[in-house]
C-alpha cells in the first residue's frame, strides 16, 4: 500500500514535467511561426513526432508570407 502513494507523486510529476517541457517546445515556434506570417497554432505542430519535421521543412523552404508583405510595402507606389 505504501508504494501506491510513492508512485501517484511520480505520476503527476512526470506529466506536469512533459507539460512543461511542451510549453518551452511550442512558445518559441508559436512566435517564429507568427513572425514569418504563418498561423502561430502552427507551433502546436512541433510537439507531434514526424509533423514537427515537415513543418520546418515547408518553414524553411517556403516564401513567408510575412516576407511579402513587407517587400510590398517598401516598394515605392504611383503617386
Amino acid at each position: 500500500m505504501m508504494y501506491g502513494i510513492e508512485w501517484n507523486g511520480w505520476f503527476g510529476l512526470h506529466w506536469l514535467t512533459m507539460l512543461l517541457g511542451a510549453v518551452l517546445i511550442v512558445l518559441p515556434f508559436w512566435k517564429i511561426f507568427a513572425k514569418a506570417g504563418f498561423p502561430g497554432w502552427f507551433g502546436l505542430l512541433m510537439v507531434v513526432p514526424l509533423v514537427n519535421l515537415i513543418a520546418l521543412y515547408v518553414l524553411a523552404f517556403s516564401e513567408w508570407p510575412g516576407s511579402r508583405r513587407a517587400a510590398a510595402e517598401t516598394l515605392p507606389g504611383p503617386r
